[in-house]
């Protein structure tokens, strides 16, 4: 079944010029990009977008660094998107993502982990909603999908 995620490069990711090695590797996977945007997230997105943490004492620093610098946003699309893209990513901690993925082969520390990516589809459709209007995102397929996904 194709699933759609949003996938957020975070401040130290293009700071560090790895957006190109995130879209490289969700390519590999077979993932289809579906919309991409650089964006800079205002408080009150960032405060949206982290509402699950409101009160936990890393929320304000979690908004802070959110807020620093551009984001590049993206929604991928392909069979099981969400647990393909979270596999690739690796442990939300750096120290404890295993190599191959991208937070274990770039990963600095917790605070600075790259990448975020939708944890289910329910969060994947709300997250979606917050950074892209449904004319923004393109679904195709490639012609010779039927024969890797069976799509």
């Amino acid at each position: 079944m194709t699933e759609r995620t949003l996938v957020l490069a975070k401040p130290d990711a293009v700071a560090r010029g790895l957006t190109g090695e995130v879209i490289g590797r969700l390519e590999a996977m077979g993932l289809r990009l579906a919309a991409l945007k650089m964006i800079w997230i205002d408080e009150e997105l960032a405060t949206r977008h982290y509402s699950a943490h409101v009160g936990k004492p890393f929320f304000n620093g979690l908004i802070q660094y959110i807020t620093s610098l551009p984001v590049v946003a993206m929604v991928w699309e392909g069979p099981s998107a969400v647990s393909v893209v979270r596999k690739t990513m690796g442990a939300t901690n750096p120290a404890e993502a295993l190599p191959g993925t991208i937070r274990g082969d770039f990963g600095l520390d917790i605070s600075n982990n790259l990448v975020h990516s939708s944890d289910s589809l329910e969060s994947a459709r709300k997250e979606i909603d917050l950074f892209f209007k449904e004319e923004e995102i393109f679904s195709w397929k490639r012609p010779h999908e039927i024969y890797i996904t069976g799509e």
